[in-house]
């Protein structure tokens, strides 16, 4: 008898630490999903990021858009940040030798850091979620020398 409040305890811990960490009140309903879309330690080009920036995380998330046959200008960017393209279409190109790389609805990228780069669109614009993991104070993006 002595013995039941034992095996009680450990067949309830047993039980709870398999049940499941959420359940919806419906048991019909779904539940939540998540779906990775980039997982990368290098930008689109290859090179691998050095590092974030020192000092107090801030991170920033911007919507951008750009309408159809622009240019943006050539700028780098001083911390990792990776795009997400919501509708339209881009393509990205390096500066440096013309490396370019197309992106349409449902692409991601991760972006490159400290070379020179920018955006073009064709036909249509583009519009991009943008996450940028930087500091307080740091410029987003710098124009090209």
């Amino acid at each position: 008898m002595k013995r039941f409040p034992v095996i009680a305890l450990s067949l309830a811990a047993t039980l709870c630490w398999r049940a499941p960490l959420a359940q919806a009140a419906d048991p019909h309903a779904e539940t939540a999903r998540a779906e990775v879309l980039l997982k990368s330690s290098a930008s689109w080009d290859g090179k691998a990021y050095a590092a974030y920036p020192a000092g107090t995380p801030e991170l920033t998330l911007l919507r951008i858009s750009i309408p159809p046959h622009a240019s943006l200008p050539w700028h780098t960017h001083p911390m990792p940040n990776a795009a997400y393209v919501l509708s339209g279409s881009l393509t990205v190109e390096r500066k440096a030798d013309g490396l370019s790389k197309s992106l349409r609805a449902g692409d991601t990228l991760p972006e490159m850091v400290g070379e020179t780069h920018r955006g073009v669109t064709g036909d249509e614009g583009v519009e991009l979620l943008v996450f940028y993991a930087g500091t307080p104070g740091m410029a987003l993006s710098r124009p090209a020398d």
